[in-house]
């Protein structure tokens, strides 16, 4: 691995990390907020049934909590996964050009899916992880459409051909 990737993978980490201690934090505030364990408790209900108590809540509905209400860490956290999935997935399929557009498009496909689901919701959050996942998902596409068809040295190649022409 070179240390280019090393230090990317690192920083990513450290991101990743520092950001969702800060979301797991803020998301605490939903123990003092019994009016939204209705709404924004999925995994305790899913585990639990209905929350009644804090000790009922789960710690990923911290997470939940945080997105909806205050998203700037849990964006972060979001974005510094996705780029530690697309770099790891680049360093270890960087031989096969084939094997990086599939992956980069499955990729892309997901957080469009993923868009589309949490896309009704009313709260701010949600409506910036809507916005956040459809674009990262939509540049993911684009990105494996131009990597395939290497669109870019296409047009390079023209360009430098018209210039010659002149």
């Amino acid at each position: 691995m070179r240390v280019r990737y090393s230090i990317q993978l690192c920083i990513a980490v450290m991101f990743l990390l520092f950001s969702t201690g800060a979301a797991w934090y803020e998301g605490s505030g939903i123990l003092s907020n019994p009016w939204e364990w209705k709404y924004s408790t999925p995994f305790s209900q899913l585990l639990h049934g209905e929350v009644e108590q804090q000790n009922d809540i789960s710690q990923l509905d911290f997470f939940v909590y945080a997105g909806k209400f205050q998203p700037l860490f849990p964006v972060l956290m979001m974005v510094s996964f996705l780029y530690l999935v697309l770099l790891s997935g680049y360093m270890l399929l960087k031989r096969s050009r084939k094997k990086i557009v599939l992956f980069i498009s499955i990729i892309g496909v997901l957080l469009l899916l993923s868009g589309s689901l949490i896309s009704n919701s009313p709260t701010t959050g949600g409506y910036i992880f809507t916005m956040l996942l459809v674009t990262s998902g939509i540049v993911c596409l684009v990105f494996a459409f131009v990597f395939q068809f290497r669109v870019f040295r296409r047009l390079k190649n023209f360009v430098q051909k018209s210039l010659i022409n002149l």
